[in-house]
Order: C-alpha cells, then sequence, then structure tokens
C-alpha cells in the first residue's frame, strides 16, 4: 500500500524533473545558462509575493479546466472541448451580467455563478448525449463543440454585442454588481496591482466539492465504476448512459466557471481570444494530477508558475522567448504519457486505477 501511495505522488514528480532536465539541454544548446533560466524563471513567480500572486492568478483557470477534462476521465470520456465551453459560459456569464444591470450584487453574482456553470454543462451535456444515445465518440464531437462555440462567440462579439466607439473586439463591461472582489479586499497586504481574484477561492472550493462527489457519494462511485468498465458496470445495474451524460455536464460546467475568474474578476467584459488555450492545457494539468482534485490543484500551480515565469525570458535572454514553456508543458506531457518507463526504472508496481 506504500509503494501504491509512493508511486502516485513521485511519478508526476519524476515526470516534471525529467523535463525539466529535458528544457535544460535544449537552453543549454542555444547558448543560454540553465541554472540561469530556471532561476530567472522561478524568482519571479514563486520567490516573491507579487509572482505568487500572479502564479495564483493564472492557474486558477487552468484549475477549472483541469478538473473538468479530470471528471470526465473519471467516466472513461475524454473531454477536449473544455475550451469552447468556457467561451460559451463567458459569453453567456457576459450577456446575463449586461442584462441584469441595476440588479442587486446578492442576486446578479449568484444568477452568474449558476449560468457560468449550467451554460458550460449545456455544452459539454450534448457530447456526452450523443456518446449515451447513439455512441459517437466524445472525442471528435467535442472538437466539432469547440469550432461551433468559437464561431459563435466570435459572431456576437463581432456584431450584435460588440461594444461601441472600440475596435478591440469585446463586448460592453458588466455592471459593478456583478463584478466579485479581488483577493486584496480581503488580504490587505496582497497589491492592489494583482489581478488574483475570489475566482481562485471558487476553483479550490470546486476540487473539494468534486472530491466529495466522486469518492464520498454513490453517485460518485457510479461514476468512477463506469470509467473502469462499462460492462460491468451495466451487470451491476449502473446506468451507464445517465451517468456518461452527467459526467460530461459537470466536466463542461467545470470549464464554464473559468468565466467566474475572467469575466467576473478580470476582464469585467467578454474578450475575443481571451483564453490562450487554457482549456487545452487543462488536459495537461488533469494528467499531471492523476485525475484527482489535489493533484489538479498542484499541477495546475506547477504550470501557473511557468506561465508567469516565461513572461521575463525575452527581457533576460537573447536566445529564448516565453515558447520555452509550451516545450516544458509538452515534454512533461510526453513523459506523463510514459509513466510505464518511469516505473520500470523506480521498480514500482502496477499503477492502481
Amino acid at each position: 500500500m506504500f509503494l501504491k501511495k509512493a508511486e502516485i505522488f513521485l511519478l508526476p514528480v519524476v515526470s516534471v524533473f525529467a523535463a525539466m532536465l529535458v528544457g535544460a539541454v535544449l537552453i543549454f544548446a542555444v547558448g543560454e545558462n540553465p541554472l540561469a533560466v530556471y532561476w530567472i524563471f522561478f524568482k519571479n513567480s514563486i520567490f516573491s509575493l507579487n509572482g505568487i500572486g500572479y502564479t495564483l492568478f493564472y492557474a486558477t483557470p487552468l484549475i477549472f479546466t483541469g478538473l473538468s477534462v479530470a471528471f470526465g476521465f473519471r467516466c472513461g470520456l475524454f473531454n477536449i472541448g473544455a475550451e469552447g465551453q468556457l467561451y460559451i459560459a463567458a459569453m453567456a456569464v457576459t450577456l446575463t451580467a449586461i442584462s441584469l444591470d441595476g440588479w442587486s450584487a446578492w442576486v446578479v453574482i449568484p444568477v452568474c455563478l449558476v449560468v457560468s456553470f449550467i451554460a458550460g454543462g449545456i455544452w459539454g451535456g450534448i457530447p456526452g448525449l450523443l456518446k449515451a444515445r447513439f455512441g459517437g465518440h466524445e472525442v471528435i464531437n467535442t472538437i466539432m463543440m469547440n469550432m461551433i462555440a468559437f464561431s459563435l462567440v466570435n459572431y456576437l462579439v463581432v456584431g450584435p454585442f460588440h461594444r461601441q466607439g472600440t475596435q478591440i473586439l469585446e463586448t460592453d463591461f458588466i455592471p459593478l454588481a456583478a463584478r466579485i472582489p479581488r483577493i486584496h479586499a480581503l488580504i490587505p497586504i496582497i497589491p492592489k496591482t494583482l489581478p488574483l481574484n475570489m475566482g481562485f477561492v471558487i476553483a479550490l472550493l470546486a476540487c473539494l466539492v468534486t472530491y466529495l462527489v466522486l469518492w464520498k457519494t454513490r453517485w460518485g462511485y457510479e461514476i468512477r465504476a463506469v470509467g473502469i468498465s462499462n460492462s460491468v458496470s451495466r451487470y451491476a445495474g449502473i446506468n451507464v448512459n445517465k451517468n456518461m451524460v452527467m459526467a460530461m455536464f459537470i466536466a463542461g460546467g467545470c470549464a464554464g466557471m473559468v468565466a467566474i475568474s475572467e469575466v467576473m474578476g478580470y476582464r469585467y467584459t467578454f474578450h475575443d481570444s481571451f483564453s490562450s488555450g487554457v482549456g487545452f492545457i487543462g488536459i495537461a494539468v488533469a494528467l499531471l494530477g492523476r485525475n484527482h482534485p489535489v493533484g489538479v490543484i498542484l499541477a495546475a500551480l506547477l504550470f501557473g508558475a511557468l506561465i508567469r515565469g516565461s513572461l521575463f525570458l525575452d527581457l533576460n535572454f537573447d536566445h529564448l522567448s516565453k515558447d520555452l514553456v509550451m516545450v516544458l508543458q509538452g515534454v512533461i506531457v510526453l513523459f506523463v504519457a510514459t509513466d510505464k518507463l518511469f516505473k520500470k526504472l523506480l521498480g514500482f508496481i502496477k499503477l492502481p486505477q
């Protein structure tokens, strides 16, 4: 039992360490000092209050999208559609908040929170329904739903809901009542300039709720059982199709909650192409986090630190750019996907499901 728990913890750590070694080789190959690069990297992401704040800020949407992918994985489903789900939810939250202008924050904020989850959930539930009812593969369906989502929100932000008087592709700003507070309002030592907001706290609560649902409820047991074996679950009397649809709905809802931090806590508007691919990075976060809420938090913090640190590479090195982070992310995923290699090197037994 101890070895199994150690394996679950050590394999992601070894994968990250191996990726850093590969990154060091690449950095040395272009003529830079790997130690100097990594020092600049982490000095500006985890060794200062400002850096930590930005790391948590960049990690917040990754927690939501990583949780989204992880929830689908637990039911044996591969949700590639987090990016589209969060775009749909962000637009839905923006339009809802604007339409409720003049209402009390005690009404507007809860309504927007619910809308973010439901809008993303519906967009994720459609591929789940197609999978359960017609056997359509969720990977193909979610990719196609992404394309529809991108086109739909682009039409809305370019056309009927474009903010007048600007060439920037964004909507009108949401009212003050729909905006959630920055962390500075609760912790005064946090600089006012940091965009870190209550979305981070909500992300942590979402991880807690996900853990309780998956490991402390009967429905969570059914979802994990379906993820292990559809046929055995059916034989045991579990409604496999229902669980597939609900799992994809929940997964889409988690991705949709990115709108809380990005729209309600940071931009205060829907800005076209605001995501920068966090829906897809969430796949790497879920894989590195072993599809567990705690692992998702830790993996999101790592990727948030990488994103924050990458911003200083262009300023301090002639032969490196922030694209190094994309290389490191890709190598981490490759090593996580080839964990059997590390299990053989470490002499561990088969990883438990």
